[in-house]
């Protein structure tokens, strides 16, 4: 846990500073002990262009849930051969997903939100607190713009949850800033973004929208729920169905 006048001092100094020197900041006060979770979505495309080309200390990792479009797979191939980084998969445990489609069925999490939120649990937030755990810094790709539930987030903050300092660098980016940069730095994305995929998850999870839908319409799309499978959320999910 970081004391109050530490995170204020912290934030403070972060706040004024491109991503990569808020980065540098971050792996000099905690050296080995900085974690990013890719998703390889494009705002986590332009941290990684980032961490590579300053050559930053943080630990890359992806979730794997085991039911992700082919084009996530075949830009997770291509992001590592050209940035020539360690980007580790974390799976979910096999007893774990063979009971969940033993109990709710292959395609379970269709019949309601929490089977839905069961399957986010054992495929994305389990893996996600093993991947995080003897960290002590967690940098994510969130954008206050992604959704209604993000505009409040700030830039630096504690999660409670997974007991880790959260970094949200590109929080105050705006979309035709990071496709600005994508384009610039000729970084590698996912086809899909350009066939109307904003928000990329699991395949079974996600579709395209139209023009003038929110952002995250495409994802759990036959809910009308908020739109959230966990990772970012105050509060953790729990193993219910």
């Amino acid at each position: 846990m970081i004391e109050a006048n530490e995170m204020k001092e912290l934030t403070r100094r972060v706040e004024k500073l491109p991503v990569a020197e808020g980065l540098t900041l971050l792996t000099d006060l905690f050296p080995g002990e900085v974690v990013f979770s890719t998703s390889l979505g494009q705002e986590d495309q332009v941290i990684t262009e980032i961490i590579a080309k300053h050559q930053l200390p943080v630990k890359i990792f992806t979730l794997d849930t085991g039911r992700l479009f082919y084009e996530t797979y075949d830009l997770l191939a291509k992001t590592i051969v050209k940035y020539g980084l360690d980007i580790q998969p974390y799976y979910p445990e096999t007893e774990a997903v063979q009971d969940l489609v033993n109990k709710n069925g292959i395609n379970g999490f269709y019949q309601s939100v929490a089977n839905r939120k069961a399957c986010c649990f054992v495929r994305k937030v389990e893996p996600l607190k093993r991947a995080l755990k003897g960290n002590r810094v967690w940098v994510t790709g969130l954008r206050a713009s992604q959704s209604a539930n993000r505009k409040g987030m700030p830039l630096l903050e504690w999660d409670e949850g997974n007991q880790i300092l959260k970094y949200n660098p590109l929080l105050h980016w705006t979309m035709d800033q990071m496709l600005d940069y994508i384009n610039e730095h000729k970084i590698p994305y996912n086809p899909l973004h350009d066939k109307g995929f904003v928000s990329i998850g699991c395949a079974p999870c996600t579709r395209a929208i139209s023009p003038g839908e929110d952002p995250r319409a495409g994802r759990w799309w036959w809910e009308a729920s908020h739109k959230e499978c966990g990772l970012h959320e105050p509060g953790q999910l729990t193993n219910k169905s």
